[in-house]
């Protein structure tokens, strides 16, 4: 099928459109009329410009107010179509959509609509041209594919259709299912949209809020099932307005769409076999964080070696080529990258000591590539030295990297290091519990985009994390077992909050602090304590408040106390959870022990551990350097 996308779906002029659509892989474009018009060229320009990108025009639109009028709005509407017809022809497209009325005068009624679109429809097949009907949500009369398809059915014309959008649909609570007994010839074309559940005006949700498939909470996939189950096999066109978009980056924001359109049809194809094989094995199942790799430098590394050591960790090897040192505790792997060539260097050039590279463990390596590939992933590698292994990598967040790791490849940890032992048993710490990213807020529904569509995880609800500065949007995805791979990615829109500020010191690092699990935090807490780690200090009144919120022994608040630790229970379960004070890069380390049972991050803490991490951090208005 043809991917295709609205203009009015990414920023920027049409020139910078049209180069972000054809650089994202797309076949086409839906022009909307006020990018047309804001223009500087005529429509034959406009048309062979599209061309010259490799594109083709799948639809002009829309076209308002055309169905159910009174004289002399009737003959005003028949004309101002004849001139988009001619206007059409210049462009060189075929197809126009005209949208369920609004206009006040409208007298609606099935036959009186079917009878306008049939006369427009006798125009346009004089022309050679076709005319889709499309229901809108709000629309005056006709707010319901399904009465859309009977005004359609009733024009009775070879060059009147069908045009079927999901929000449209599914942001009404229509069943999708209902597309079904619609002939698949007579669909003229398909829209695709999703959007977080929002109880709100419809047309301002769609005006402000639609985002890319598999970016919200409709069931664009269900709708998609019922579109192949027709018969349909034209264009399938992305037509979002959002915000966020209008003032985003359009290259990043074309991508991210072409992406969801693969993952959605690939989806379509495994649920419905009949439409065809799927081109991309299936989602990657991820067993969690096998690596974190820091870049780091001088005064930079050392301070951060100290960190690990106070937090149990064993420096138990060193890297046989590289000055790389791995440092280890239970099954957790953190990386000191000293080069001063190569990826990690780069990334110390660029923002200081950050987190440069996270290794997946995944159930296939060689799976995980293809399907990255697929999804037009950015690959990444760079020379080997002697004796080292080749491990498939993609881009992250911020042009870090991510290396997927299975099986097969586990041995990279006995083949390219040297071992050390310390003897040092650890401090208890188990596993990676989780990492979190932290981007611009414009940036979180794309990155979500990218966990969703290359592994198999799902995501929880959006949460606002209050800073005293501001807000930070909190998005958790994980592994559909609730075990393996945890990502929470949180969007900052001011450089005054914490993730903000880390943001703008480091130029955009990516991983702002990583959560190492343990068994039972009070031993762990000792034990770091013995080797002089110092916790982020949590002040007493914390502790005053949960005494009279939680059902907690007195004596367990008061070791809480004494080791600066959290809780959170979400009604089922609870966690417990301390942290690092700052270190080089403002990256942070947070130690947690999750009860049975629950999915949280602890962000009802949020608040108070951001405040207390800003009592330490300087003052504000001071430079980071």
């Amino acid at each position: 099928m043809k991917t295709s996308i609205a203009t009015v779906s990414i920023a920027g002029t049409l020139t910078e459109k049209l180069d972000a659509i054809a650089a994202a892989g797309f076949d086409g474009i839906e022009i909307f009329e006020q990018d047309f018009v804001t223009h500087d060229g005529g429509p034959r320009e406009v048309g062979r410009m599209i061309r010259d990108h490799g594109l083709e025009i799948t639809l002009f639109q829309p076209f308002r107010d055309f169905e159910c009028l009174p004289e002399p709005y009737r003959t005003k509407a028949f004309d101002r179509a004849k001139h988009k017809f001619d206007t059409m022809a210049e462009l060189g497209t075929d197809m126009m959509l005209i949208c369920s009325s609004v206009h006040p005068r409208s007298l609606g009624g099935i036959d009186r609509a079917a009878d306008d679109l049939s006369e427009l429809g006798e125009i346009a097949r004089e022309r050679g041209l076709k005319v889709g009907y499309e229901a809108l949500a709000w629309g005056r009369h006709v707010d319901d594919h399904r009465d859309a398809w009977e005004i359609v059915r009733r024009a009775d014309h070879p060059n009147i259709g069908l045009i079927l959008d999901s929000f449209h649909t599914l942001g009404r609570g229509i069943d999708p299912e209902t597309i079904r007994s619609i002939p698949g010839d007579k669909v003229f074309f398909v829209q695709l949209a999703d959007a977080p559940k929002i109880d709100m005006d419809l047309l301002y949700w769609s005006r402000h809020f639609r985002n890319m498939p598999g970016e919200g909470d409709l069931e664009v996939k269900r709708f998609m099932q019922a579109v192949r189950a027709t018969g349909y096999a034209g264009p399938i066109s992305l037509e979002i307005f959002n915000d966020q978009f209008r003032g985003g980056d359009p290259a990043r924001i074309a991508a991210d769409g072409y992406r969801s359109l693969v993952v959605l049809l690939d989806d379509v194809r495994r649920a419905e076999p009949d439409t065809g094989a799927p081109r991309l094995p299936a989602r990657v199942e991820t067993g969690g964080i096998a690596f974190a790799e820091f870049a780091s430098r001088g005064e930079e590394a050392d301070t951060l070696a100290r960190a690990f050591a106070s937090l149990g960790f064993t420096r138990s090897a060193r890297h046989r080529n590289k000055a790389v040192d791995l440092w280890t505790q239970g099954d957790i792997r953190l990386i000191v990258n000293r080069e001063e060539e190569g990826h990690a260097a780069t990334s110390w050039n660029a923002r200081g000591t950050c987190v440069c590279d996270i290794g997946l463990s995944v159930g296939s390596a060689a799976d995980a590539v293809t399907r990255a590939e697929g999804l037009r992933l950015e690959p990444f590698s760079q020379p080997l030295g002697p004796g080292e292994m080749a491990i498939p990598a993609i881009r992250g967040l911020s042009g870090s990297v991510m290396h997927l790791l299975d099986d097969g490849l586990s041995t990279v940890w006995e083949r390219e290091f040297v071992p050390e032992d310390s003897g040092d048993r650890g401090a208890g710490m188990t596993h990676v519990d989780h990492i979190a990213q932290t981007m611009s807020y414009d940036e979180m529904l794309g990155w979500t985009l990218f966990y969703l569509s290359l592994f198999d995880m799902t995501k929880s609800p959006m949460v606002d994390v209050i800073d005293p500065d501001g807000v930070v949007r909190s998005q958790a995805v994980e592994s559909r077992t609730g075990t393996g791979l945890r990502v929470t990615l949180n969007g900052a829109e001011t450089h005054r909050t914490l993730a903000g500020r880390f943001l703008a010191d480091t130029f955009g690092a990516s991983v702002q602090h990583v959560a190492l699990a343990t068994d039972d935090i009070f031993a762990t807490a000792e034990a770091c304590a013995a080797r002089g780690f110092e916790p982020l200090p949590i002040p007493g009144n914390y502790y005053a408040d949960l005494a009279a919120r939680v059902d907690l022994p007195d004596a367990v608040i008061e070791r809480m106390r004494a080791a600066n630790i959290l809780y959170d229970h979400d009604g089922a379960a609870g966690f417990f959870q301390f942290y690092s004070r700052a270190l080089p890069g403002g990256i942070f380390i947070e130690v947690v022990q999750r009860e049975p049972g629950y999915r949280g991050y602890g962000a009802p803490n949020a608040p108070f551990r951001i405040a207390a991490q800003k009592r330490l951090a300087r003052t504000k208005g001071m430079p980071a350097r």
